[in-house]
């Protein structure tokens, strides 16, 4: 092998020896939650608010029959945690289908703590 000259001596430099240690620190948030509230009224029927719960929000009736009477007593509650746009399309589905039955129930979006 006379005539093959290392890498070195033919005008390219070599890499520094020397290596640095990176360190990557990441850390992982969980999304926040969202609760979907229903506020109380006067003219929303009680059954309606129990079948809007079974359809929107996937309860049994028994489940639904307790939130509403949470909501006739308390003046409002929970109708389910979820992701922001899983709340918002929950409350916007509500909404509409109250409206579209003339009745003027409020349901709203409150952030999880």
């Amino acid at each position: 092998m006379q005539g093959v000259k290392p890498l070195h001596s033919l005008g390219q430099t070599q890499m520094s020896q020397a290596q640095h240690a990176t360190r990557t620190v990441t850390e992982i948030k969980y999304p926040d939650r969202f609760n979907v509230v229903v506020i109380n009224d006067d003219f929303t029927p009680m059954e309606f608010v129990i079948q809007l719960l079974v359809e929107v929000f996937n309860k049994t009736i028994e489940e639904a029959k307790d939130a509403t009477v949470r909501v006739h007593e308390d003046g409002k509650a929970v109708a389910g945690s979820y992701g922001l746009e899983i709340a918002e399309q929950k409350q916007q589905e509500s909404t509409i289908i109250a409206r579209h039955h003339g009745h003027p129930l409020k349901v709203i979006i409150e952030k999880v703590e």
